[in-house]
C-alpha cells in the first residue's frame, strides 16, 4: 500500500484530483463537520469495511484522518477487503492541514 504525506496530498493531489479519485476522511462525523478538505467524503475508520465495494469503483482513494493513526487502520481494513486502490496519508493529517491554514469546507 502506498503512503504519502499530507503535504503531498495538498500540493500535488488535491489540485489535480480526478473524478475517479476520492479523498476519504475517516475521522468522526463531529470532527468532519468542524472542517474538512473540499469534496472529501466522511466514513469513520471503524465503518470503512462496510463501504469497500463502493470504494472499489474509484481509481484511487486517499485515506486520511487527524494525525495518521486512524487512516492507517482504515487503509489496512480496506486492504483486507481486497482493495488495491488505497493510498494512506500517514504522515500528518487534518491537524497539520488546519495548522497550515489550508482551505477547508
Amino acid at each position: 500500500m502506498e503512503r504519502i504525506s499530507i503535504d503531498k496530498l495538498h500540493d500535488e493531489i488535491v489540485p489535480n484530483l480526478g473524478e475517479d479519485e476520492l479523498i476519504l476522511d475517516v475521522r468522526s462525523a463531529d470532527e468532519f463537520a468542524e472542517g474538512h478538505i473540499k469534496g472529501a467524503r466522511n466514513q469513520t475508520h471503524e465503518e470503512v469495511a462496510k463501504v469497500a465495494g463502493e470504494l472499489a469503483k474509484y481509481k484511487t482513494v486517499y485515506v486520511h484522518c487527524k494525525m495518521g493513526g486512524r487512516a492507517q487502520r482504515a487503509a489496512e481494513a480496506l486492504d483486507i477487503e481486497g482493495l488495491d486502490n488505497i493510498v494512506c496519508v500517514s504522515d500528518g493529517g487534518m491537524q497539520k492541514w488546519m495548522d497550515m491554514g489550508w482551505e477547508m469546507e
